[in-house]
């Protein structure tokens, strides 16, 4: 029989190597695609690169494969329409446990929450009993597990024999409970940002439940994953990028100009939703 923990255990120690710190780029010529969801935040990391000319600079040509969700990145990988894609830690994980060699690279712990109405009656998880929660993603959703195994820890039950889950996209969730046709939503950082910033209170962050959970510090779960096959021809094109994501990054921890340019593809509703927007990211 397999020893699925050794495997798991094999697997991460091989997704981590890619995570060891890496010298700063130098010039060079070479392309690279990397998935975005559209709208998504590493679009806005994108187009602060292209925007201070840190690709050109570098050399690189960055090709932005746009898709559709957070589901079609890891898709376009390994059907070999992108090169690099921003994903979830623990698919990469059970990929390379099946024998699909890929790496991991950290680039954000920002993990969304549990918001319901500013009136709502709900305050905790006990409250979410008979009641309808939006989930975004899918049932095997990391933050819907995390969640699930708090619910179980501290009040003994399963959420997801007392609740109502309905799965489904982030932006979608958000505007049904904005209706009011959701009780509550457990939603990705972004959206849980542009909630709390108009009106809406988070009652719960996953980062909380993970440190409730023993898990502290809180790991960046999210990551840019590409294939060794790639890397064993492109490394040094995967470097360049990982730099130039810091290096916008530490542009966008401390310059306001640079996201009053950002406005127009973030798309707040409100000036009170991007600041909760910026603060979220920050």
């Amino acid at each position: 029989m397999i020893d699925r923990r050794r495997l798991l255990a094999s697997a991460g120690a091989g997704l981590v190597a890619a995570a060891v710190s890496r010298p700063v780029h130098a010039a060079l010529s070479g392309s690279l695609r990397l998935a975005s969801v559209k709208y998504g935040s590493l679009s806005w990391v994108v187009e602060t690169i292209r925007a201070l000319e840190l690709d050109k600079k570098a050399g690189l040509a960055l090709d932005t494969i746009e898709v559709a969700s957070n589901q079609a990145g890891p898709v376009a990988l390994l059907a070999g329409g992108a090169d690099v894609i921003v994903s979830d830690w623990t698919w990469a994980m059970r990929q390379r446990s099946l024998g699909e060699k890929l790496k991991f690279s950290a680039y954000s712990s920002a993990l969304g929450g549990l918001v319901v109405a500013e009136g709502s009656p709900i305050t905790d998880i006990a409250g979410l009993d008979g009641k309808t929660l939006g989930v975004a993603g899918s049932a095997i959703d990391k933050s819907w597990l995390l969640l699930r195994a708090y619910a179980k820890k501290t009040i003994g039950q399963d959420m997801a024999s007392y609740a109502h889950p309905q799965f489904g996209a982030a932006p979608l969730l958000a505007e049904q409970i904005r209706s009011g046709r959701l009780d509550a939503v457990l939603n990705f950082w972004t959206h849980s940002a542009r909630l709390t910033g108009s009106g809406f209170k988070e009652i719960l962050s996953i980062e909380q439940v993970m440190k409730d959970l023993g898990i502290d510090p809180v790991p960046a779960l999210v990551g840019f994953v590409w294939k060794e096959s790639f890397e064993a021809t492109h490394g040094a094109q995967v470097e360049t990028l990982l730099s130039l994501v810091r290096e916008a990054n530490a542009v966008l921890a401390t310059d306001d100009s640079a996201w009053e340019r950002l406005r127009p593809i973030v798309k707040p509703n409100s000036d009170g939703e991007f600041r909760a927007i910026i603060a979220a990211y920050r």
